[in-house]
C-alpha cells in the first residue's frame, strides 16, 4: 500500500476530526495544561524573595506590600515564611493539577484510541477478499494495534503540549524582557537554530519511521503465519527453521530501530548543545549586568530559573516536533488503511432483497486475480430455483472462485451474475449475503461456545431453535455428551473437536440460517465413512427446497444433483441438466449416463 500524499496540516485536520467526539475533554486537558503556565512563572519567586529580601536588603515590591501582615512588617522572618508558603502552595496546586490532568488525559486518550481501532477494524472487515489475499492479515493487524495510538500521541500528547509550550515560551520571554530586555534577546538568539534543526530532521526521520514500521510488521507476519500453521511446522520438524526466519526479520527491525534512535539521538544532542550555548551566553552577560548594577543577584537567579523554563518549552517544541514524526508516520499508515476503498461495495441505488427464489444466472462471466492471468473465462449457465448443482473439476480449475463470485466476495472482471434477474452488483450487499448458507471443506469455528458458533448464522436465535438445528445436522447427540453441553468451548478454530464434529456444527449453522441458496464446498472430503453417512443425510434434508451448489471430488456425492458443471482451466467444458442452456460449439452437452464420468 502506498503512502497517502497529504501534508502535515491535512493529517492534523483529519486526526482532529477523528477526535471530534472528545473535543470537550481535549479542551479541558488544554485548559488544565494552561494552568501550569502561571505555576511555572511563580516557581522562581520564592528564590528571589529569599535572596533579595531575606538575605539581602532590597525593599519589597509594591504588590507584596499589599499582602496583610507582610507589607506592614516586612521582616526577614515574615518574608521567609511567605517564601516557604508559596513553595508549599505551588507544589500542592501543581500536584492536584497534574493528577486531574493525568486522569483526564489517560481516560480521553484510551477511549480515543479504542474507538479509532474499532473504526479501523470495522473498515478492514469490509475490504474485499482481494485486499486480504494480497496484503495479508499481519499488516492490517499491525496498523490497528500499533499505528492507531498515533491519534492519542498527536491529538493529546503532541498538539496540546506543543501549543502550551508556545504560550509558555511567549510568557517566559515577556517576563524575562520586563526584568532585562538584553538578556531576553540573548536567550532568543538560539531560536533560529532550533527551527532549522526541526525543519532539517523532520522528513528524514518520518521516512525512517515508515521503514521501521514496515519491518516490524513483517516480523509480526512470521509469528502469525507460523502460529496459524503450528501443526504443519511440528509435523515437519521446522521449529528451528521458523525461529531463524523470525530472528532474521526481527533483526532487521532491531537494526532499523537502532538507526532511528541514533538519528534522533544526534538531533537531541544538537538541541541540548544549542540550549547549553544559549544558557552560557545569558549567564555570562547576566553576571556582567549584576556587576554593573543593572539587576540584582536575586533577579539574575530568577532570570536563570526562567531561562531554564524558557528553554524547556523550546526543547519541548523541538523534541515534540521530532517525536511527532513517529506518530505522523503511524497516522499515515492508519489513515491509508481507512482510505482503502472496498473493491466490493454497495452501489448508490442498490436494491433490497427480501428472500430470493434461488434463480441464478451466469452470463459470459470472466475473472482474474491479476491482469492477463484469467481464472475463469466466459462462464455461462442458468440455474432454476430449487435445483441441485454439482460442480466438478481438477484442483485449480476455478470451482471455489466460481462460488466466491456467486457470494460476491469478488466482482466479475467481465460479464454479469444475476439473482432472480437482478445483477448482484445492484443488490444491497448485506441482503445478498443473507441469501446464502455456506458449508466449507474446512469448517470455520470461533473460540466461543458451541451454541454461539451455531447461532453465528442468526444472532438472537433461541435455545430451542439452536437445538432443533443441531438435531437436523445430527450434532445434538455428541453435543449433549459433553459435560457443559452447548456451552462447551470449542477452542481456537474449533480444535477441541474432531473434523466430523466441526463439520456437523457448521451444518447446524446452515440449518439455523435457513437461507434459500446453499453452497457446499467439499464438505465430506476429509470425513470418515460413518461420519460421512450422517453428514450426507443431514445435507439431504438441508438441500430440500433450496437452490444448492455442491463442489466435490467424490462423484458419489454428486449422484443426486440435477445439474452438472465441469470446469477445466477456468472454462466450462461440459454441462448436463434441464436448467443449463446449450454451450457454445466448442463444448458438449452430456447425457445422464455420461455425467457419471465427471
Amino acid at each position: 500500500m502506498s503512502k497517502p500524499k497529504s501534508n502535515d496540516l491535512q493529517l492534523y485536520r483529519r486526526l482532529i476530526l477523528e477526535a471530534r467526539p472528545y473535543w470537550a475533554a481535549i479542551v479541558s486537558i488544554f485548559a488544565l495544561d494552561m494552568l501550569a503556565i502561571p505555576l511555572a512563572l511563580l516557581a522562581p519567586v520564592p528564590l528571589q524573595l529569599v535572596v533579595d529580601h531575606v538575605l539581602g536588603p532590597k525593599s519589597l515590591p509594591a504588590i507584596l506590600k499589599q499582602i496583610p501582615g507582610i507589607g506592614q512588617s516586612p521582616s526577614p522572618q515574615n518574608m521567609l515564611v511567605l517564601a516557604i508558603s508559596i513553595i508549599v502552595l505551588l507544589a500542592l496546586v501543581r500536584q492536584i493539577q497534574g493528577m486531574v490532568c493525568g486522569l483526564l488525559r489517560s481516560y480521553t486518550g484510551n477511549r480515543l484510541v479504542s474507538n479509532f481501532r474499532a473504526k479501523l477494524f470495522r473498515h478492514v472487515q469490509r475490504l474485499s477478499l482481494m485486499y486480504h489475499d494480497t496484503q495479508g492479515s499481519s499488516d492490517s493487524a499491525y496498523r490497528i494495534q500499533y499505528d492507531a495510538p498515533a491519534i492519542q500521541h498527536i491529538a493529546i500528547d503532541g498538539v496540546i503540549p506543543f501549543i502550551t509550550s508556545v504560550i509558555t515560551l511567549a510568557a517566559m520571554i515577556y517576563v524575562t524582557a520586563k526584568m532585562d530586555g538584553e538578556l531576553a534577546l540573548i536567550a532568543l538568539i538560539v531560536a533560529p537554530f532550533f527551527y532549522f534543526l526541526v525543519h532539517w530532521y523532520r522528513k528524514p526521520l518520518r521516512r525512517r519511521y515508515h521503514q521501521l514500521k514496515s519491518l516490524e510488521a513483517s516480523a509480526l507476519f512470521v509469528v502469525q503465519e507460523v502460529l496459524a500453521a503450528v501443526r504443519v511446522v511440528k509435523a515437519f520438524g521446522r521449529e528451528d527453521h521458523e525461529h531463524g526466519r523470525y530472528l532474521r526479520h526481527a533483526e532487521e527491525g532491531v537494526k532499523a530501530r537502532i538507526r532511528v534512535e541514533l538519528f534522533q539521538g544526534i538531533y537531541d544532542l544538537l538541541v541540548g548543545l544549542t540550549t547549553a550555548i544559549g544558557t552560557a551566553s545569558v549567564l555570562y552577560f547576566g553576571v556582567r549586568h549584576v556587576q554593573e548594577g543593572k539587576i540584582s543577584l536575586g533577579q539574575l537567579l530568577m532570570i536563570m530559573s526562567y531561562l531554564a523554563q524558557l528553554y524547556a518549552p523550546i526543547r519541548a517544541i523541538s523534541t515534540k516536533s521530532a517525536d511527532i514524526q513517529a506518530s505522523l508516520a503511524s497516522a499515515e499508515r492508519a489513515l491509508a488503511l481507512l482510505d482503502r476503498v472496498p473493491d466490493v461495495a454497495d452501489r448508490p441505488h442498490a436494491a433490497a432483497i427480501a428472500r430470493s427464489s434461488g434463480h441464478i444466472t451466469f452470463s459470459k462471466v470472466s475473472f482474474c486475480y491479476e491482469p492477463d492471468r484469467p481464472v475463469l473465462n466466459g462462464i455461462s449457465f442458468d440455474i432454476l430455483p430449487g435445483s441441485r448443482v454439482g460442480i466438478a473439476g481438477h484442483t485449480g480449475a476455478g470451482k471455489t472462485t466460481l462460488m466466491s463470485l456467486l457470494t460476491r466476495f469478488y466482482d466479475p472482471t467481465q460479464g454479469e451474475i444475476l439473482i432472480d434477474g437482478i445483477d448482484l452488483r445492484d443488490c444491497k450487499l448485506a441482503d445478498l449475503r443473507n441469501q446464502y448458507a455456506i458449508v466449507l471443506q474446512d469448517a470455520v469455528l470461533f473460540s466461543t461456545s458451541i451454541a454461539e458458533n451455531i447461532a453465528y448464522a442468526r444472532p438472537g436465535a433461541s435455545e430451542k431453535e439452536i437445538i432443533a438445528a443441531s438435531k437436523a445436522a445430527h450434532a445434538h447427540e455428541f453435543i449433549s455428551g459433553f459435560p457443559q453441553g452447548y456451552e462447551t468451548k470449542v477452542g481456537e478454530r474449533g480444535m477441541k473437536l474432531s473434523g466430523g464434529e466441526r463439520q456437523r456444527i457448521s451444518l447446524a449453522r446452515a440449518f439455523l440460517k435457513d437461507a434459500p441458496i446453499l453452497i457446499l464446498d467439499e464438505p465430506t472430503s476429509s470425513i470418515d465413512v460413518k461420519t460421512e453417512t450422517l453428514i450426507l443425510d443431514a445435507m439431504e434434508k438441508l438441500m430440500q427446497g433450496r437452490t444448492t451448489f455442491m463442489i466435490a471430488h467424490r462423484l458419489s456425492t454428486l449422484e443426486h444433483c440435477d445439474v452438472r458443471l465441469n470446469l477445466e482451466n477456468g472454462r466450462l467444458i461440459s454441462s448436463f441438466g434441464p436448467s443449463v442452456p446449450p454451450l457454445e460449439s466448442s463444448a458438449q452437452i452430456l447425457t445422464p449416463a455420461d455425467s457419471r464420468k465427471l
